[in-house]
């Protein structure tokens, strides 16, 4: 059984609503989901404010190849266009991490890096991971380490740029 943390984030469009159409799309599989946080842009590319999430979800039939095709799937439903690098977009959903039956998955080909080679870096992830996930880790550099931690090595501005909101996104089903 694979089970996924997945970082989503619109800065176009009805943001809340195409965050809401990863959840309704994967319909049972998410097991938790994050409050909804606001966060400015994260790249250097001048443009909107980002709404993020973070979920986590479980399937028994997809491998971390399959994630990664539902997650472009649901990309391409929202138009998500490939253009500027950290641009704009309808919907951006990441892999954070991967589990098989509680083993992390590492993946560095097909166009698939797991855990996410960023994801360390982003407050924006960090903070709604932790929501869901009080004791959560990372392998960053070959070490596991606690998502605590390495929200609390960042920036503070960084983290104070990850602001709660009072929106909420609902589970198939709620």
């Amino acid at each position: 059984m694979t089970r996924v943390v997945l970082s989503i984030g619109s800065n176009l469009g009805d943001r809340l609503a195409r965050l809401q159409s990863v959840l309704d799309r994967l319909g049972p599989t998410v097991l938790s989901v994050s409050p909804v946080y606001e966060t400015a842009a994260w790249g250097g590319v001048e443009q909107g404010p980002f709404l993020n999430a973070v979920l986590i979800a479980e399937e028994a039939t997809l491998d971390a190849h399959g994630w990664l095709r539902r997650a472009q799937e649901m990309e391409q439903a929202a138009d998500r266009v490939r253009g500027q690098r950290w641009g704009p977009r309808t919907l951006d959903v990441d892999l954070i991490s991967g589990y098989d039956d509680g083993t992390e998955l590492f993946s560095r080909d097909n166009g698939l890096t797991l855990p996410h080679p960023l994801a360390h870096l982003r407050a924006f992830v960090l903070v709604p991971w932790l929501a869901i996930d009080p004791d959560a880790e990372l392998t960053v550099t070959g070490q596991r380490r606690l998502v605590a931690k390495l929200l609390a090595e960042l920036d503070p501005a960084d983290r104070a740029g990850v602001r709660k909101t009072e929106l909420t996104l609902h589970p198939s089903g709620s």
